[in-house]
């Protein structure tokens, strides 16, 4: 494991992780769970950097989605995911999840993000949700002391320049043109 840069702590069985344990992958995402034959076996939850987690019930490193637990995804504030009967942030409701609970704000102030207060964005960067986006360099880092999340590939970085909030750099107004990507 040394040489791909994870680590496991926990039983071993014929030199294989077995039993409790806790799997820590290169990028920081951790399972915490029972493990068979050096897989993901049993009740376990994946954790991950940015705070989410997905608790499943596993059979040789894939999660059951026919088991009562189906795998349960639940975002870092909270907020567990539902396939079925999804009403947070949908076509007719698009308040922030911390609207639904905590109500709206009242007239005139406007809650741009989930989070309030708003992270920071460096000039001409992009707040995507999960962290800050360098369209230059195409990489996504943590809010608050800029560590390297991901790279965005071509897709991603599309989606973020014409969807997500920016750093403002530029005139926004009524003759506001966006800058070509």
């Amino acid at each position: 494991m040394e040489y791909t840069g994870s680590s496991y702590e926990g039983q071993i069985k014929r030199d294989k992780m077995e039993g409790e344990g806790e799997y820590t992958f290169p990028s920081g995402t951790k399972y915490k769970g029972s493990f068979k034959d050096g897989t993901f076996h049993g009740k376990g939850t994946l954790h991950f950097k940015n705070g989410s987690t997905f608790t499943a019930e596993w059979k040789n490193g894939i999660p059951q989605e026919e088991t009562d637990s189906g795998g349960n995804y639940k975002f870092k504030d909270g907020l567990e995911y539902r396939e079925e009967d999804w009403g947070y942030c949908d076509g007719y409701d698009r308040r922030f999840y911390t609207e639904t609970l905590k109500g709206l704000k009242p007239a005139g102030r406007s809650q741009k993000v989930d989070k309030e207060p708003a992270p920071p964005i460096p000039q001409g960067w992009y707040d995507c949700g999960d962290g800050v986006y360098n369209p230059e360099s195409r990489i996504v880092y943590s809010y608050s002391v800029h560590d390297f999340i991901r790279n965005a590939d071509t897709d991603e970085h599309k989606w973020i320049v014409t969807t997500c909030r920016r750093g403002s750099d530029f005139f926004v107004g009524k003759n506001y043109v966006p800058p070509t990507p």
